[in-house]
């Protein structure tokens, strides 16, 4: 294609689609979830929020729970759960406390603001038209991801 051609795709919307409707599957899903990424890590960013923060709300919501398991459950090592506690703690989202029956374990436990957090982050991902809420069907379309994720 002519550098002109790929300029006046450009600069139409109904070009842009068809062109995207070409693309392959795989190539949809990767530029869909850069994407979708991309602008969740802007709204995590005006909420002093990271994925990795995220992640450890959605986990300790139900109670606390020890630093170590929350490593574990985010699959990532001991050093990196802290320093991602650490940033939730400074933003008011999380408390930690030591374990009263074993005074070497550290329980990480979600504040009133973490809550807040993140419901309103859930309540994005759902609704908004520029994250998950364009997606018709949510409950399908996640059940579809978690089925893509695991089928190996």
């Amino acid at each position: 294609m002519a550098g002109g051609d790929q300029q006046e795709i450009a600069r139409d919307p109904n070009a842009v689609r068809d062109d995207i409707r070409s693309w392959p599957t795989g190539r949809l899903l990767s530029v869909a979830a850069r994407l979708v990424e991309g602008r969740f890590h802007d709204f995590l960013a005006a909420h002093d929020l990271t994925h990795a923060g995220l992640i450890v709300l959605h986990h300790v919501v139900d109670g606390r729970l020890a630093q170590r398991e929350l490593a574990t459950l985010c699959r990532v090592t001991d050093q990196t759960m802290s320093r991602t506690i650490d940033r939730l703690h400074r933003a008011g989202y999380v408390e930690r406390k030591t374990d009263d029956h074993d005074r070497r374990r550290t329980l990480v436990e979600i504040t009133p603001a973490g809550r807040e957090v993140l419901g309103t982050a859930r309540r994005a991902e759902r609704n908004s038209d520029v994250l998950l809420g364009a997606v018709d069907e949510y409950d399908r379309f996640r059940e579809q991801l978690i089925k893509l994720i695991t089928v190996v």
